[in-house]
């Protein structure tokens, strides 16, 4: 064999079988594009938008709405963090606003449990710069309290409230101490932790704004305020502090007083006890829950109470010379009348009325008339 014959042998287009060549002629050059089609999970839950109002960082309605929010709460510091100021700050936490608080003794783990932030120096509370310094101290420790306070630490324009039972001795402490650019507001809840325990619906607040800056922010601060009582359905009384005196003397004074006498007298339920004495171990409760300072305040404190005292001894006096005067009456029928053969005319003895709260009160023996005159 040659070596010609092992040579490769070109091949043609038409050299190659027909079969082949007639594939070729029909083959597409590229392949067709397939479509995808991706599998889904019957048991996957879908996306949804449950709210438009998510707090987004784009979403303006939101924070137009935060910060509205926050210029309609307060930031208040409660100074006398006892049982009066705590009963405030439930409502006053519930209702959004920041709480501080302060007091000489330590109410930390309290103050912890309402959630609130508790200082026991006032100068780092003060620091704080709160809008309101609520006054909550009992009445005689008032005074002390507010001069200790470094006022020099808070905003010129601060808010001061006291709530105390009586109105005229702290609205005179306020414009003593404070300096003319604080504002002050002297209010009066007419009830406590005990009457208030189940909502201050229709209950009433007496309230006077001794001294409120022009500015619109510190008329709207104070009415912020007041607003925390009117949302809790609070009956407003606005009225000045000479005239709350006047009034709380002959009531709340009064109520005090006599809860006070029957404490001494030791009164229990009995079997057969009436509403009317039911209603009686009730107002004895009532006050006997309260401290001796605060009745103490009540008469120290108000120039009236003094007045009431006395009202409340005549009226106790002619009481006791009315049925003393009617037992005169029946002793001299029974011993005098069918003996001398008399006709003895029964006489009521007459028991003036007392004046008018205000009025001079006359002296003792002019109170009552006797039978025997």
């Amino acid at each position: 064999m040659s070596l010609s014959s092992l040579q490769p042998v070109p091949t043609t287009r038409s050299s190659l079988p027909s079969t082949l060549h007639r594939r070729s002629l029909f083959r597409s050059p590229l392949p067709q594009p397939r479509l995808l089609v991706r599998y889904r999970n019957p048991h996957r839950r879908r996306l949804k938008i449950r709210s438009i109002d998510a707090a987004q960082p784009f979403d303006f309605e939101a924070q137009i709405s935060d910060r509205f929010n926050k210029s309609t709460k307060l930031k208040v510091a409660i100074i006398g963090f006892g049982n009066f100021g705590q009963f405030l700050a439930k409502t006053l936490i519930r209702q959004g606003h920041t709480v501080l608080a302060h007091s000489r003794s330590d109410y930390s783990a309290a103050a912890a449990n309402l959630g609130l932030s508790f200082f026991s120096d006032a100068d780092d509370l003060c620091e704080e710069h709160p809008e309101v310094i609520l006054i909550c101290t009992s009445i005689i420790s008032t005074e002390k309290v507010l001069r200790s306070l470094p006022l020099q630490r808070l905003k010129r324009s601060t808010l001061f409230v006291d709530v105390l039972s009586v109105k005229e001795f702290p609205k005179s402490l306020f414009m003593q101490i404070l300096p003319s650019d604080f504002d002050i507001l002297c209010t009066h809840p007419m009830f406590g932790p005990e009457s208030g325990k189940n909502g201050w619906n229709g209950l009433p607040f007496v309230y006077d704004r001794v001294r409120i800056g022009s500015e619109e922010s510190r008329v709207l601060r104070c009415d912020r305020f007041l607003d925390i009582f009117a949302k809790e359905g609070c009956r407003m009384v606005e009225m000045s502090c000479a005239e709350h005196d006047r009034h709380a003397a002959g009531s709340q004074f009064i109520t005090h007083t006599m809860g006070r006498i029957l404490e001494k007298l030791r009164l229990e339920a009995t079997p057969i006890s009436t509403k009317g004495y039911e209603t009686l171990l009730t107002l004895v409760d009532n006050t006997a829950s309260d401290s001796f300072d605060l009745y103490y305040g009540l008469f120290m404190y108000n120039k009236n109470a003094m007045e009431q005292l006395e009202r409340l001894d005549l009226a106790f006096e002619s009481l006791k010379k009315e049925l003393f005067g009617n037992l005169h009456d029946v002793l001299r029928k029974q011993l005098f009348g069918k003996a001398e053969g008399l006709e003895v005319q029964e006489e009521s003895p007459m028991m003036s009325k007392l004046p008018p709260n205000g009025a001079a009160l006359p002296p003792p023996f002019e109170t009552i008339r006797s039978p025997s005159n």
